[in-house]
């Protein structure tokens, strides 16, 4: 296999080639480094690379390869990012600020250490938009993320480096986070499958819920399968989290090989208050109710209603701004605004009742449905810069309406899985969301793959990375 083949080989099956010593971790770490001294200045995909740690973990894992035949971790010697709003011990987090350019982390986050549990390599950290408060990575002192598959284009955001840099073939899979769509935006932008999970699935620990639940982290993968694993492996209950959830019965990855019975699914183009979606992401998702039909399932139209959710989520989540405590002189315009937004402890706390108040509604929209189709994103990706010269308000509206199929089931803390289905007109990818019941993770996981095996997804390599 050639090195370009390796560095698109999906996580599990790299994991596979070095338990049977086909290939070595140090091998795949050169590879992975070699191609973001090469490309990743056309990418911006990582704020901080930290090649001598990735190479001394890799030499080290490559020693203990040929001196142990024990069971290894799930993905030993397999090479990842990072996003900057994570801490990894001795690693610079910046969350997307260059007040932070400094910032030496004195900790890893709970997610890193299992990560690291599962046998993992740590490549660097990837780029995220301020405070990852944007749909797309373009944070002050700090060069734009473009997408592989043009570079005129957005990778996405907040996850947007880690996307890119998976989507570029940089890394074998990624980490992200997800409070208003930042997994699954980005998945849409660069092609890839992305999985919000549900609140209190994976732990926040060692800090506290900041927004009320909102935000959560995830996978960013080439494969649903991969995504599944890499799910499995940061999940689980912390001795004091604020959310918790059973430990489901079987493992996120076996629910991929599982094909789901027949479900009653519903599926939207439409959304209240927002409207229709733009003709390529609207087709997207009647090309999969089409699919879904052959394969069985119960397909008809349905969505709930998300009217009066935007204002009480919006005051949910530009709290994040100020609970960052970054004076406002330093922040980015559109950050500025909405910290300037943001009222006092009593108006976040009828935020927060109102917002759960209507979640509730949404939730209850499931009760007669396993899962609902809609698409990850309004309309296709938006160019690096499109909206830089709107202001804040003008820009807060364009953001409404591109993303407003994924907050709502931040605000409930449903899971969701974003798949791609292939490109639109520009040659940029495009795709659809799955969104489970409460933690019906492997409901959702299992659907995503019949897809993919019925369909499978976006084959291509862009062509900057070959």
């Amino acid at each position: 296999m050639n090195q370009i083949d390796l560095a698109f080989t999906p996580a599990l099956e790299q994991a596979r080639l070095i338990r049977n010593r086909e290939v070595s971790p140090l091998e795949l770490v050169n590879i992975y480094l070699e191609r973001i001294q090469r490309l990743d200045s056309q990418l911006g995909s990582y704020f901080t690379v930290i090649a001598e740690s990735a190479i001394a973990d890799a030499q080290a894992k490559t020693e203990l390869l040929a001196q142990n035949n024990s069971e290894l971790p799930p993905f030993f010697g397999v090479p990842i990012t990072i996003k900057d709003l994570n801490c990894v011990a001795g690693v610079r987090c910046t969350y997307g600020s260059p007040a932070l350019a400094h910032n030496i982390a004195d900790r890893d986050d709970n997610v890193v250490t299992k990560i690291k549990q599962a046998g993992f390599i740590i490549l660097g950290k990837t780029a995220t938009s301020e405070l990852g408060s944007f749909p797309y990575t373009e944070p002050t002192g700090f060069p734009p993320t473009r997408n592989p598959w043009n570079l005129d284009y957005t990778a996405g955001g907040s996850s947007g480096g880690a996307a890119a840099a998976l989507a570029a073939g940089l890394c074998a899979i990624s980490q992200g986070s997800d409070a208003g769509g930042s997994i699954r935006g980005p998945a849409f932008c660069c092609g890839l499958v992305g999985i919000k999970p549900s609140r209190g699935r994976v732990s926040d620990a060692p800090v506290g819920d900041r927004i009320s639940g909102v935000a959560a982290v995830g996978p960013i993968a080439r494969t649903v399968a991969d995504a599944a694993a890499l799910l499995d492996a940061i999940s689980g209950y912390v001795t004091g989290d604020p959310y918790w959830l059973p430990q489901p019965e079987t493992s996120f990855y076996a629910a991929t090989t599982a094909p789901p019975s027949n479900l009653k699914i519903a599926f939207a183009t439409s959304l209240a208050p927002v409207g229709e979606a733009e003709n390529e992401s609207k087709q997207a998702v009647l090309d999969t109710v089409k699919l879904l039909t052959q394969l069985g399932h119960t397909v008809e139209p349905g969505c709930p209603d998300f009217t009066g959710l935007i204002e009480p989520f919006t005051a949910v989540w530009q709290a994040g701004v100020a609970y960052a405590g970054i004076p406002k002189e330093v922040l980015q315009p559109m950050n500025q605004w909405l910290l300037a937004q943001t009222g006092g402890a009593g108006d976040y706390l009828r935020a927060v009742s109102q917002m759960q108040a209507i979640a509730r509604r949404i939730v209850a929209f499931f009760d007669t449905v396993d899962v609902l189709l809609l698409p990850t994103y309004m309309h296709p990706t938006i160019k690096v810069g499109e909206w830089a010269n709107l202001s804040p308000e003008e820009t807060f509206q364009k953001i409404i309406s591109w993303v407003a199929p994924c907050p709502p089931f931040n605000a409930t803390g449903q899971p969701t899985i974003a798949l791609p289905t292939g490109f639109d007109s520009r040659g940029v990818p495009i795709g659809i969301q799955l969104i489970g019941r409460p933690a019906s993770e492997a409901t959702i996981i299992s659907l995503a793959a019949q897809l993919d095996a019925a369909k499978p997804g976006i084959q291509q390599r862009p062509q900057l990375a070959i």
